[in-house]
């Protein structure tokens, strides 16, 4: 085959790749689009029919809260945490829009990483005097519950799988495995408690202390964060709302998690009337070339681990040796997130 046939064949590979990648969705293709062409843009997804009505903001956050750019086809993805940021303030600073409508499916994520959306929500409420009003998709779990108690009251659906509030430190110990086969390892560290947790120790006493205490003040911190933000939650069930478990959504309406079950538009409705208006469009924050055609064109999608059906996650702190665990692709830390898959 010549030079010409192998570029051919190439390029073929690359739009099949694409076009399997994307589905049946709208794909576009841009050539030598510059950093400036990928500000914020705004589309009204659902109109209200009226001449100049105010707007409500959608800001989607999907998949796991992490502060690093997500995993693309072709190139690194955004980072939702500098997302989130960006669209609040093109919400802050646009005098039409009156409310933000935070639509969330997620399993959750990082601590900080979620705390800092948290804190960014909160910020925006306190600085704009616009309210908010999370919508629970498919699953808000762990640290993207952590992110809605932001809000300033929360619509689930009925079908939301929603809670995950808790801390996991997950570890693994490889070492018996490399001594069966003939492999030692020895780290020499600065403490006895340095290797806590490492892949290629044994967890001692001393280190579950120490691991068990740094679940216990980031638990602590999620329970006090929930019981602020949903007084409503009934006090003999508010130890078992927060063991970890999960609910529906119709559970978490009725057990004070979620303060109605309702969908996009009477999410809508209701942040117009914590807004004072009576008519309003729902706007979404996009990048250029980016398909917007109606209120689900951008709706999150079920959080899914790299090459793998949907899945779930629970909070956990990776320790391994490549930095993640099969088919999880998030940096090693200490998460708020839920995935039940995990040993």
């Amino acid at each position: 085959m010549n030079l010409y046939g192998v570029k051919r064949l190439g390029l073929c590979l690359l739009a099949a790749g694409v076009i399997a990648a994307s589905g049946c969705g709208p794909i576009h293709f841009a050539v030598g689009v510059s950093p400036g062409d990928q500000k914020l843009k705004s589309t009204a997804v659902s109109r209200d029919g009226h001449w100049f009505s105010d707007q409500i903001a959608v800001i989607d956050i999907s998949g796991v809260i992490i502060n690093a750019p997500k995993p693309g086809l072709i190139q690194s993805g955004e980072n939702p945490v500098s997302a989130l940021h960006e669209k609040l303030q093109e919400a802050a600073d646009d005098r039409r829009v009156k409310a933000v409508v935070l639509r969330l499916n997620t399993p959750g994520g990082g601590v900080t990483a979620s705390d800092v959306m948290y804190r960014d929500i909160l910020r925006f409420r306190e600085d704009s005097g616009k309210p908010v009003v999370a919508l629970m998709m498919d699953v808000t779990a762990s640290g993207g519950y952590y992110v809605a108690c932001a809000a300033d009251q929360i619509v689930t659906y009925p079908t939301s799988v929603v809670g995950s509030i808790g801390v996991i430190v997950q570890t693994i110990s490889v070492k018996p495995a490399l001594a069966k086969i003939g492999i030692q390892t020895e780290a020499l560290t600065s403490g006895k408690n340095k290797d806590a947790g490492s892949p290629f120790s044994t967890l001692t006493d001393d280190h579950r202390e120490v691991l068990q205490g740094l679940v216990d003040d980031y638990y602590s911190r999620f329970v006090a964060l929930v019981r602020e933000a949903r007084p409503d939650i009934p006090e003999d069930r508010f130890a078992d709302l927060t063991d970890g478990r999960v609910v529906s959504g119709e559970q978490a309406a009725t057990l004070g998690l979620a303060d109605r079950v309702g969908d996009i538009y009477d999410a809508g409705e209701l942040a117009a009337q914590l807004a004072g208006i009576k008519h309003a469009d729902l706007i979404v924050y996009h990048r250029r070339l980016e398909y917007v055609g109606s209120p689900y064109a951008r709706g999150p999608n079920t959080p899914t681990t790299a090459g793998s059906a949907p899945g779930t996650q629970i909070n956990l702190m990776q320790l391994n040796l490549t930095g993640s665990l099969p088919g999880f692709d998030t940096p090693v830390g200490v998460y708020y997130l839920w995935r039940p898959d995990l040993p």
